[in-house]
């Protein structure tokens, strides 16, 4: 009998842990911002590369001649932290744009804001103004850091945790800081968050980027 009544509240025990868990995940905040089957909570802007779905993941394609392509979320984060992770082809560039907009009374909607590189050159997890007269918003100096550039690995899944609070951004790629800047130039406080499809150029590609387990929680 004690074996049994052991073993009972054993079960008992293990069953209610993915529910503990997932009561925890709840407590913190934290959303999926894909579900897993559709692109649902989200709206394509410029450009004519293609998103779709394949499983877990969203995959990004080029379209040949494209002008950049973005998937935006269809709502706007303010102070979040957001992790996701992505694989992309060596010879194209990405991103993940955060607190950007599209108006269409700025060069006919054209997507602009901060950007988080996804790139095999280096620069990954650095900070670009995208559509914006700065270019990078991560400094020069700040970029030449060794540990940083190495952190991106080519033809893996590569995990990133972006922090935004206030003026603040930070970013890690696979667990190693890389930005860490105050950026007061765009004064984008608040915004879309959306994945970005590069432009190639005519007779390049087709090339591909692929995202999973994109998840925010917002910070009050």
């Amino acid at each position: 009998m004690r074996i049994a009544a052991s073993l009972s509240i054993a079960c008992l025990f293990a069953a209610a842990l993915p529910c503990s868990a997932f009561a925890a995940d709840k407590e913190e905040g934290w959303v999926n911002l894909f579900n897993g089957k559709n692109l649902e909570g989200w709206t394509q802007k410029n450009g004519t590369a293609t998103y779709r779905v394949e499983g877990d993941t969203i995959v990004g394609k080029t379209n040949e001649g494209s002008p950049n392509s973005f998937l935006a979320t269809n709502k706007d984060y303010g102070n979040f932290e957001l992790t996701f992770e992505v694989k992309v082809d060596d010879a194209l560039n990405s991103g993940v744009q955060i607190r950007s907009a599209s108006i269409k009374e700025r060069d006919n909607g054209r997507v602009h804001g901060p950007q988080v590189e996804i790139s095999t050159d280096g620069m990954a997890g650095f900070i670009y103004g995208e559509a914006t007269p700065f270019g990078w918003l991560s400094s020069d100096e700040s970029r030449k850091n060794e540990a940083a550039n190495k952190a991106f690995k080519k033809g893996e899944w590569n995990k990133y945790r972006v922090l935004c609070e206030g003026t603040s951004i930070k970013t890690w790629v696979n667990d190693v800081p890389v930005a860490d800047l105050k950026e007061e130039k765009t004064k984008q406080a608040s915004g879309f968050i959306a994945l970005q499809v590069h432009g190639i150029a005519k007779g390049a590609g087709p090339f591909e980027v692929r995202w999973r387990n994109i998840k925010v929680r917002e910070i009050k």
